[in-house]
């Protein structure tokens, strides 16, 4: 096989990334000035610059971290459930009585298992409690995923 990444590499969505989060860094930043040379003054101009400055703050650490966290949940998802399809299609049964005994995190790195390995390794993990990384470094047949975001 050709040399195939071993890690996962961020993807970019360009509004997001490249608009709006430097849009309200740029604007955080921008305010945070203006107040710093109005701080200290009990007046209408320095209460607006604070407000300012805070919901410039406020609106980037949204940014930052709402796309991640609704991506992530909804990736985590889809993954538990493309480990079960192929669970089942590799030993023809459910992978559900045996997910109460396997973490998140463990279900997530079981994905890279080529299917030839994958039961085994599912047995593996719940019998010996592998931890993630262990799971990995087990896993022959290495199944990179390029869109995990």
């Amino acid at each position: 096989m050709a040399n195939l990444p071993t890690k996962n590499t961020a993807r970019y969505y360009p509004l997001h990334h490249f608009v709006l989060l430097p849009a309200a860094l740029i604007m955080a930043f921008y305010t945070g000035r203006r107040y710093a040379e109005v701080a200290g003054d009990d007046s209408d101009l320095s209460r607006l610059w604070f407000s300012l400055m805070a919901l410039a703050v406020i609106g980037a650490g949204v940014l930052l971290m709402l796309r991640q966290h609704y991506a992530l949940t909804l990736q985590d998802r889809l993954i538990r459930l493309e480990v079960r399809q192929r669970y089942f299609e590799v030993t023809g049964q459910s992978l559900r009585p045996l997910e109460d005994r396997l973490s998140l995190k463990q279900i997530l790195s079981l994905r890279f298992a080529g299917d030839a390995e994958l039961a085994s390794l599912v047995q593996a993990t719940i019998s010996e409690n592998l931890p993630p990384k262990t799971i990995q470094a087990r896993i022959q047949d290495f199944h990179f995923d390029p869109m995990r975001v």
